[in-house]
């Protein structure tokens, strides 16, 4: 008899074994002639090299189907095993749903609105996309969707997410800890998404072996990014030679957008936004999409919508001398 250890430390163990472990009894029934034990994260089978290798192989197809859809229960896994591709029903839902993820704790993650809907239709046939807008209108969300999608396709093999250091005026140099600690909060929103979209220990895994990259733009100089998605969010906050530099780091294969809302400027008053640069010197070139998003695409408390538009009423007033 052969032995064989199989690890899930990427993923929920509750999520694969089910409830009670519904989902493993399941599973032990297809296999009658093997001896399946499972101990936290790692699975120990026993069996016949043949039957070893017929587990392996469905059993990879099972966390394959979990990674994918977020789920993994008794349907599936019947399916699955009994060789009747649910995966195929399953794509085709999704299309016709218009879902682009199927995130943690059951979410259906999708474009809600006109202009998130034109940023899914560009991706698809433009590299280089800038969706600009104010806060609250799911720029960086959806293009973060997009990425993870891409990434579960297996179109790209690693995602890059990156903000320039630079917010309300506030220097890196005051907050406490290393540089990690530092930049963290600055990429807060980006954890955020990722969070809703990929299980905890998959993400923690993604990050540990550079398959999700979030970093400081500053990071990205010298780079070339090939088969990659990348996403620079907050570029109001980058300088035109910061913000070329990132979009000339693109590689072969590789998906780019950029998000940024030029009502927040927070460069210093003699330095200019490379976001408003850019959208007057790439707007005519063919491959990159400007979609912009405006108060009819905020997706946050209703009252978001009213405070942004009070803010552009005044913005149109003469300011008193």
């Amino acid at each position: 008899m052969n032995e064989r250890i199989i690890s899930i430390s990427s993923y929920n163990p509750v999520e694969i074994y089910g409830v009670n472990d519904k989902n493993l009894d399941l599973i032990k029934s297809f296999f009658p002639k093997l001896k399946i034990i499972a101990r936290g994260d790692m699975i120990k089978v026993i069996g016949t090299a043949s039957d070893l290798d017929t587990f392996e192989e469905k059993f990879d197809l099972l966390l394959a189907h979990y990674e994918r859809f977020g789920k993994l229960g008794t349907l599936e896994i019947e399916q699955i095993l009994k060789d009747e591709e649910p995966s195929i029903a399953h794509i085709e839902h999704e299309n016709e749903q218009g879902i682009l993820v199927h995130g943690t704790h059951g979410r259906l993650i999708k474009a809600l609105t006109k202009n998130q809907f034109r940023m899914v239709e560009r991706s698809d046939v433009s590299d280089l996309i800038f969706a600009i807008g104010p806060a609250g209108t799911g720029k960086t969300y959806t293009a973060v969707a997009l990425a993870v999608r891409a990434l579960k396709r297996k179109e790209v093999r690693r995602i890059i997410l990156t903000r320039p250091a630079v917010e309300a005026g506030e220097s890196l140099g005051f907050l406490p800890g290393d540089l990690r600690e530092k930049l963290d909060p600055y990429l807060q929103p980006l954890y955020d998404a990722l969070r809703d979209m990929i299980p905890t220990q998959k993400l923690l895994k993604y990050l540990e072996d550079g398959t999700i990259e979030v970093a400081p733009l500053a990071f990205m100089r010298g780079r070339t990014l090939d088969h990659a998605f990348a996403i620079l969010d907050e570029a109001q906050n980058a300088t035109e030679l910061q913000l070329k530099m990132f979009v000339t780091r693109m590689g072969r294969s590789a998906k780019f957008i950029v998000t940024g809302d030029i009502t927040q400027i927070d460069l210093p008053k003699n330095q200019a936004s490379g976001l408003l640069q850019a959208d007057k010197i790439l707007k005519d070139i063919k491959g990159i999409d400007f979609i912009y998003l405006d108060q009819k695409d905020v997706i946050r408390h209703s009252l978001v919508t009213k405070i942004i538009k009070a803010y552009e009423k005044n913005s149109d007033q003469p300011k008193s001398k």
